[in-house]
């Protein structure tokens, strides 16, 4: 295969990458119809919605770049106090408390990038774990900062761009976090659809051969893990805003194992498997803990165990065939 044709090639793909297909139209034309359609159920839309960003910030390394993360709530808590703590004693903006969010989950994430992208993906897990682990430490001891165990209180936000207050019904809260989400979505579908995403599944598929093309892993994986880390405290940042608390349950393991569950259900590498595990998972939990709210995490577990058995191969086929019957009627409209 000549130099051009290869190049024709990559370009043919990274082009059918970033076409939209019908089904994905109709998924954020849904999501926003919903505003409308369960306008007693917002809340429960926002927390969907925090979890798909946060489910998509892993996603974005683990999918793509293949690095394993057990510690990833390390970013969402970030994010959470560092808007937190902006609104209670500087403003509250919503958009600055989330600017401010993305820059210090970033900034950890960038930090710590060397340690977790060195050795294994055992060595990764221990890593990130670890990180996770001195962060809620820090947040727990710093109490006359963070609230400790009582939580931070007094946050306090303003109208989200001076005309939108936010309610406790959550109707301003779950148009604002999903209009932050489609943003962040749309970001994240071009850099995987780029030249920097195809060298980033490079690295993943065969980082020997990446590395002898020229690409240079360390990098991409550093700029692809700060990335998700950012992402991550984007939605730290929505959940403090929106329920205008935050706690050290931010940063407990069980926020990155429920999102390992997410992806699980969802599946990993492509970017809607993390908004659809959310919808999934996030929907399950209400309703199994609705008419047994003592035993709702046994149930969860049991399914779980019966979808990774046997049931995840059936549903992502039939989600991909759907799919793919769209897109062929979509390239046949054209």
């Amino acid at each position: 295969m000549s130099a051009e044709s290869f190049e024709a090639r990559v370009r043919q793909a990274l082009y059918a990458g970033r076409r939209w297909h019908p089904v994905e139209i109709g998924f954020w034309l849904l999501a926003f119809a919903a505003f409308l359609l369960f306008p007693r159920h917002l809340l429960l839309l926002n927390e969907i919605t925090i979890l798909g960003l946060f489910a998509l910030s892993l996603d974005l390394i683990l999918g793509y770049a293949g690095i394993v993360s057990l510690g990833h709530a390390a970013f969402l808590g970030m994010g959470a106090y560092a808007a937190g703590l902006l609104a209670k004693h500087v403003t509250g903006d919503p958009l600055a408390g989330l600017a401010c969010g993305m820059a210090a989950a970033g900034l950890v994430g960038l930090l710590t990038s060397p340690l977790v992208l060195r050795g294994s993906d055992l060595t990764r897990l221990m890593v990130t774990l670890g990180v996770a682990l001195i962060l809620y430490e820090l947040a727990n001891s710093f109490g006359s900062l963070t609230g400790g165990a009582d939580g931070l209180q007094g946050v306090m936000m303003k109208p989200v761009l001076g005309q939108f207050e936010f309610d406790i019904f959550g109707r301003t809260a779950y148009l604002y976090s999903l209009s932050v989400l489609f943003v962040l979505f749309l970001i994240a579908r071009r850099v995987v659809h780029s030249p920097f995403g195809l060298s980033l599944r490079a690295v993943r598929d065969n980082p020997l051969r990446a590395s002898a093309s020229g690409v240079p892993n360390g990098r991409r994986l550093a700029a692809a893990y700060t990335l998700a880390a950012a992402y991550a405290g984007a939605a730290g940042a929505l959940l403090a805003q929106t329920t205008q608390f935050v706690s050290l349950d931010v940063l407990d393991f069980h926020r990155s194992a429920d999102l390992m569950l997410v992806l699980i259900i969802g599946g990993a590498g492509y970017l809607y498997g993390g908004l659809v595990g959310a919808i999934a998972f996030k929907l399950l939990q209400d309703a199994i803990s609705s008419f047994t709210p003592q035993y709702w995490m046994f149930w969860i577990g049991l399914f779980l165990v019966l979808f990774v058995l046997g049931g995840r191969e059936i549903i992502h086929g039939a989600v991909k065939t759907v799919a793919g019957r769209f897109a062929r009627l979509g390239k046949g409209g054209a």
